[in-house]
């Protein structure tokens, strides 16, 4: 008879995360909403619920769930952990500022990448709506920025893992061509996003490099058509690598 080594979950746990999931992707449901949606027995639901809600992760208004505040005080705390969080603020104000363009910190974390935090430029974006938020690499120049950093056997694991789905035209989703590009990005110092994750808009990415290995990347985005493939090559690149070299003196320093 086969074994199965792989870890066994905890069925209450999937639960849990699963209602939580649907809170937030409907911006708040109630106990037959939510027994429904997820095929569970309303009792089963209301449970988890009161559960979370006497911790404060979720908040009961007039027989609606939302997602409560406790989570913001985790996030914080895990956010603050980072400390190329830290070490890059100030640096992410400076781009956007100099460049009245959208600017990131991004990290990764189990073969995706995080917005840590942003600035919003010249433009109208609200950044609070997508710091926070996950993407894959391989389609993001701050994520290919770290994946061209990470070892060869790293970047297949999280191929196969995460695979390589294609968002636009324009995405790499063969993984020779991503490791060939990879290998572009070593060498000139930067990666680039035209149009990878979103038509019609372009990134640069470079990498925050200290003590051996990669902690995150720095980014700057904006329309096609101010990010042309002259500006990215120097403009942009050329004030990503200076504020990544000041952040990197700020890991050494801090």
């Amino acid at each position: 008879m086969g074994t199965n080594n792989a870890p066994r979950r905890i069925k209450s746990d999937e639960t849990l995360f699963a209602i939580l999931k649907a809170l937030k992707e409907s911006n708040g449901a109630g106990v037959t909403e939510l027994a429904k949606q997820l095929n569970l027995a309303k009792s089963s639901i209301h449970r988890h619920l009161k559960t979370m809600e006497d911790h404060g992760f979720v908040v009961n208004e007039e027989g609606k769930y939302k997602i409560g505040l406790q989570f913001l005080n985790y996030g914080e705390y895990a956010r603050n952990q980072y400390e190329v969080y830290h070490a890059s603020k100030q640096q992410v104000e400076m781009l956007a500022a100099e460049t009245g363009e959208m600017a990131w910190l991004i990290t990764h974390e189990n073969g995706m990448v995080m917005y840590l935090y942003g600035a919003g430029g010249d433009t109208e974006l609200n950044v609070d709506t997508i710091v926070g938020t996950w993407t894959y690499m391989h389609y993001n120049s701050g994520g290919k920025a770290i994946l061209a950093h990470l070892p060869r056997s790293r970047v297949e694991e999280i191929v196969a893992n995460r695979g390589l789905p294609a968002k636009t035209e324009q995405t790499i989703a063969d993984p020779e061509k991503l490791f060939e590009e990879l290998a572009e990005v070593r060498d000139r110092g930067f990666a680039l996003n035209m149009g990878e994750d979103l038509e019609g808009i372009r990134a640069v990415g470079v990498p925050i490099l200290f003590e051996g290995r990669v902690h995150g990347a720095l980014s700057v985005a904006g329309p096609a058509h101010r990010f042309t493939k002259e500006r990215c090559a120097n403009e942009i690149s050329t004030q990503l690598l200076a504020a990544a070299d000041d952040v990197e003196l700020n890991l050494a320093y801090k």
